[in-house]
């Protein structure tokens, strides 16, 4: 299979729960151990060869354009909503134009992890399957994550397809902000600021949403405390 080269990172948040952290800088350049949070993510999607990131930009957008002209590794081409928040489904159907139409990674940029068992982003790639998927989302048991007090986001049959939640009052695997998905199937998504949980939910439906489960600790980013304890766990780990 043809590796993706092509990522879109999801940047644009206000990134309100981290304040006062973010009263002066996007969510995207608070950093974690003297790194900002959208190097950490850059730096593992060119260490799995993506060559061209797409990145949406809102809250101190000419902040995140100058820090990203620092990036010589990756082309960076910038979807600009200035204008207005899409969230994440209007956000990927405003850069379609971007994306080209071979498969894509698509990022959060609040999740760091750890990778004992080699790269996270290598896995999820080996375990794409286009004659079976639409999209493939990286999942942590929720054990083994750090930030995040959620009650889990998905069940995952023998087969890897994915249901959601629900009405459960818990399921045991967490998505750690990491896919990889077919770029196509935005083109029928509305133009206006919309979650892609809705998609998420008509892909498993009709059996094309798909999981991988990572090994190691995600840690996920939210607020201040959180930051805190991932810069804890980094320097334990080493």
């Amino acid at each position: 299979m043809t590796r993706p080269t092509t990522a879109m990172v999801l940047a644009a948040g206000l990134g309100t729960r981290l304040r006062p952290l973010t009263l002066d800088r996007p969510k995207a350049l608070v950093t974690v151990a003297g790194r900002a949070l959208i190097d950490h993510m850059l730096d593992r999607l060119a260490a799995a060869g993506i060559r061209r990131v797409v990145v949406n930009v809102h809250a101190f957008a000419d902040q995140m354009e100058a820090h990203l002209a620092g990036r010589d590794d990756l082309e960076v081409a910038i979807s600009d909503e200035r204008g207005a928040l899409l969230e994440t489904g209007g956000g990927l159907k405003a850069a379609r134009p971007l994306l080209g139409d071979d498969p894509i990674l698509v990022t959060n940029i609040d999740s760091i992890w750890t990778e004992p068992e080699g790269p996270l982003i290598d896995r999820l790639i080996a375990a794409w399957d286009p004659n079976r998927m639409d999209d493939l989302l990286m999942l942590v048991e929720r054990e083994n994550s750090l930030g995040f007090d959620g009650p889990g986001d998905f069940f995952r049959d023998d087969q890897g397809r994915l249901s959601h939640r629900g009405q459960a009052a818990t399921a045991p695997l967490a998505y750690v902000g990491v896919h990889m998905m077919r770029p196509a199937i935005i083109d029928a998504w509305p133009d206006a600021a919309h979650s892609i949980f809705g998609h998420w939910l008509g892909l498993s439906a009709a059996g094309r949403l798909h999981g991988a489960v990572m090994r190691g600790v995600w840690m996920h980013v939210g607020d201040p405390d959180a930051r805190e304890a991932a810069e804890a766990r980094l320097a334990a780990s080493g």
